[in-house]
Formats: structure tokens, sequence, C-alpha cells
């Protein structure tokens, strides 16, 4: 398992990333959002990676963050989420709005992601409600010690459950929740999420 690669960027566009290593340039998938943390061609850059062997192929996976990584890691064991569905989830949402959105419920937030439907999606909700949590700072995701995927996801998606109880629907209040500061406390969260709710 290759764990990380730090070398010259030699070539990068919104897909795809070469590091020069030793010599060897090592062709790294990635995702929008790792695209547009990458430092300009000539310059050093260092990826996470994650390879991915199948009989005709084997491919390399890089992220700009180690968050990034383990919530690719989390999508693509669901069934059905392959490489690049997985990619494209985390081009359009960062890992705190996924994590958010399977917290939430809210599975219509990842249908924007191209290649996922409806029911992928609630499928991706279902399996990953007990795995997923919002990234923490240190770059890890935190994994759920108890049985609720709420106080496993932190004060935001307690923010959610809050909102939700107060009669929005779990969409409406992780799009607002997930604008927000999720180091914030909950109190703070729910009054600020609900100023934002009422000025629409």
């Amino acid at each position: 398992m290759i764990y990380s690669v730090r070398g010259k960027l030699i070539h990068a566009d919104p897909k795809l990333a070469v590091i020069e290593c030793g010599g060897v340039g090592l062709s790294c998938h990635i995702t929008l959002q790792t695209a547009r943390q990458l430092p300009s061609i000539g310059s050093e850059a260092m990826l996470y990676t994650m390879m991915n062997v199948r009989e005709d192929a084997i491919e390399l996976f890089g992220f700009a963050e180690q968050k990034e990584l383990a919530s690719f890691k989390l999508l693509t064991g669901v069934s059905g989420v392959g490489p690049k569905v997985g990619l494209a989830i985390l081009s359009e949402l960062t890992p705190e709005r996924v994590a958010l959105a399977v917290a939430a419920g809210d599975y219509k937030a990842l249908t924007k992601a191209p290649g996922v439907g409806p029911k992928l999606a609630q499928r991706v909700v279902l399996e990953l409600k007990d795995k997923c949590a919002l990234p923490t700072a240190s770059g890890g995701v935190e994994m759920p010690a108890d049985a609720g995927p709420v106080s496993a996801a932190g004060n935001a998606a307690e923010a959610v459950n809050a909102l939700t109880m107060l009669g929005f629907t779990s969409g409406e209040a992780a799009m607002a929740v997930g604008k927000l500061d999720s180091t914030l406390p909950v109190e703070t969260l729910v009054r600020q999420a609900l100023r934002s709710l009422a000025n629409k």
C-alpha cells in the first residue's frame, strides 16, 4: 500500500495529477477539491493515496487532505459505489458536507454528484449512517462510540437534529448548518441556522 507520494508536480488537470518521485511520474486520480489545492506545475506536491487493484488496471487515487481520503474509503466501501463515483461525490461535496448529509439523512445532497441517482444516494446514507462522522480537526474521522449517528457526528449533527425537531426538513437543516463553523457550540449553531432559515 502506498500511503503518500511527494515530489515535483509535472502535470495537473481537474481529474488527474502526476507527481514525479525519483524519476518516475506517478499518475493520481484526484477530486476537484484536491485539484484546487495543488501548487503550480514544477512545485513540490504531496498527496495521501489509496491504490485500487483490478484485474485490468492498477490505479492510484490522491487526496490533498487525510480527511478526504478517509471519506473516500468510507464511500467506496458502500456497495455500488466505485472509485469514480467516490471521486464524483467528493468533487461536489467536502468531506464535512458528506458526513453532514449522511448524519441528517439528506440523500438529495449526494445526488448533485454525476452518476449518483436517488437509489444509490439512499444506499450511501443507509450504509454509512452508523459509520460516517464529521472529520476531526486532526484530519481523522470520528467513529461512533455509541449507537447514535447524531452524537457521533458532533455538534453540527446535533444542531441538525434540533432543527428537524423544530419542523424543518433534514435537507433544509443540513444546508443551513453546513454553511456554519461546526466547532461552534450546538446552541450557537442552532441560533445562527434559524436566523439563516428565517431570511429565506
